[in-house]
């Protein structure tokens, strides 16, 4: 089997300026995450917008079960309507990726999100909410569908991991930062400080437009629609040396591949694509049945849920999301070092053991019942330690290698394709996780963090089976880790054989 070629050139500045503006994309997406649970479980929030809610939460109309006081899917749905109108744009979004560029992509997912933070911010009814949600959906769509890409393509294959991650490390920021806004802003404005959460995030959405606007198109991206001289200029500055040739002629050979596919989606579905297909569905899918969307989504609605008051719900929040840059950062310096297969099993590893003794924790203190009467200070102080770990433990595996590995290991000509099917499987997953969190806990109880620590179980073994590791391996040599791994390796042989019949038959 071949050598995957080690292309010349450096970890330059302006390829990591343009990497890191390129992945304030996931500002907004974090952003979102953040701030959506947090006006979701303010007071004035509810009785605005969900006046049922807030007269079961405050106990004007007692409910004993402390498992269902939030359990309403309109309520829900203000949160999840976002995800179908992402899942629409990040399939959309893969013909303006290819015929477009991936830039006119992000710009195009920028200018969408600003209009819907700034109708959510000024909403006077529910349904003003629920169009802004679906504006912010298809502002998401469109940037998770291109900056993954973007970032890979742009960064040296040393370092695109670690310049790859720098999307994650923007999301968790977001969360930071939207969750800091919602504990201050339920304080002001006579209880309209929910308008501001919701309003401000307009801002890393201009940012990000901006900043679109500036960055170069990826060579792979020049190459595809006939720039070749262009191309060429680029690659030298951002490899930062003239010696580009074998990795332009890899570029150049990836794109007449691309130019022959007139049909990506058709193709994508070939049996020689089979197993970039299966992890284009599988890692988005496991990622969001980790369970850590339903303490981004839900944190204060969680806490006020066992127990907590409103104020320390949001600051439990705030602490909770203190935890995520720390651990993408550390993942950042470690994952082109120990590698994306390290990351997946040892995450996994931490997060199934923490959902085993949260599982413990509140099946002690709640029962089935759901009334734990009045709760110890210690015991608040156990739970958000146990969730910071299992935090910690997605932050670091599953949370930025769900976008990292996906955009690295795809062909070109099935790469806008492949990740549409990506940030599809994303954004249905967590509609799901977002729509009926609240009446799984109803029901489920404590036994929802059992049913999600059987899905962490699944998707270890699956990983520890079927990933290769991809660190420092270009992308235009990624084919080769699925020949040299023992079971895709006997799929891809046997599918050469079955070519091989076909075509000897024809003779």
């Amino acid at each position: 089997m071949d050598v995957p070629i080690k292309y010349p050139g450096k970890l330059t500045l302006r390829v990591v300026l343009t990497c890191i503006m390129a992945a304030t994309g996931g500002l907004i997406f974090g952003y979102d995450h953040g701030v959506s649970g947090g006006v979701t479980s303010m007071d004035s929030f509810l009785m605005k917008f969900f006046p049922s809610v807030y007269e079961k939460e405050s106990n004007l109309k007692p409910s004993s079960n402390q498992y269902c006081k939030f359990n309403s899917q309109i309520l829900t749905l203000f949160t999840s309507s976002l995800y179908v109108s992402a899942l629409i744009a990040g399939l959309g979004a893969s013909f303006i990726t290819r015929m477009f560029g991936r830039r006119s992509t992000m710009i195009t997912g920028g200018i969408f999100f600003v209009g819907g933070a700034l109708l959510n911010g000024f909403a006077v009814n529910i349904w003003m909410l629920i169009f802004g949600r679906l504006l912010l959906g298809f502002g998401i769509g469109c940037a998770n569908q291109s900056v993954p890409i973007y970032v890979s393509e742009m960064a040296p294959f040393k370092y695109r991991g670690a310049l790859n991650m720098c999307f994650q490390l923007s999301i968790t920021i977001g969360i930071f930062v939207a969750n800091l806004f919602n504990y201050y802003f339920a304080k002001i404005l006579n209880g309209q400080g929910w308008r501001l959460s919701l309003g401000l995030g307009a801002v890393p959405a201009i940012i990000f437009v901006i900043g679109s606007f500036c960055l170069p198109d990826s060579p792979n991206s020049l190459v595809e629609r006939g720039c070749l001289e262009e191309a060429k200029r680029e690659l030298v500055k951002i490899r930062g040396t003239t010696e580009i040739d074998a990795e332009f002629k890899d570029i150049l050979a990836a794109s007449e591949a691309s130019q022959s596919v007139k049909h990506p989606w058709r193709t994508l579905m070939e049996r020689k694509y089979r197993p970039e297909l299966v992890f284009a569905i599988c890692i988005p899918f496991f990622q969001q049945f980790t369970g850590l969307n339903v303490i981004t989504f839900y944190a204060p609605i969680l806490f006020r849920s066992i127990g907590f008051g409103s104020t320390a719900s949001l600051m439990s929040a705030v602490i909770i999301g203190s935890f995520k840059p720390v651990s993408t950062l550390v993942s950042i310096l470690v994952v082109d070092k120990f590698g994306r297969r390290t990351l997946f099993l040892e995450g996994g590893v931490q997060m199934l053991l923490c959902q085993i003794v949260m599982t413990i924790a509140i099946a002690v203190a709640f029962g089935t019942h759901g009334n734990p009467g009045t709760l110890p200070k210690w015991y608040a102080i156990v739970v958000v330690g146990i969730i910071c770990v299992y935090v910690s433990g997605y932050a670091w595996s599953w949370g930025p290698l769900g976008w990292l590995v996906p955009s690295e290991i795809f062909p070109l000509e099935i790469r806008p394709a492949a990740q549409s099917i990506t940030v599809g499987v994303n954004m249905i997953s967590t509609f799901f996780i977002a729509q009926f969190f609240t009446l799984m806990l109803c029901h489920m109880k404590f036994g929802l963090f059992i049913f999600f620590g059987f899905f962490v179980v699944i998707m270890t073994i699956f990983i520890y089976k079927l990933l290769p590791e991809t660190k420092g391996i270009p992308l235009e040599e990624m084919s080769t880790i699925w020949q040299k791994h023992p079971i895709w390796g006997k799929f891809l042989e046997s599918d050469s054989t079955i070519e091989n019949d076909k075509a000897n038959s024809k003779c």
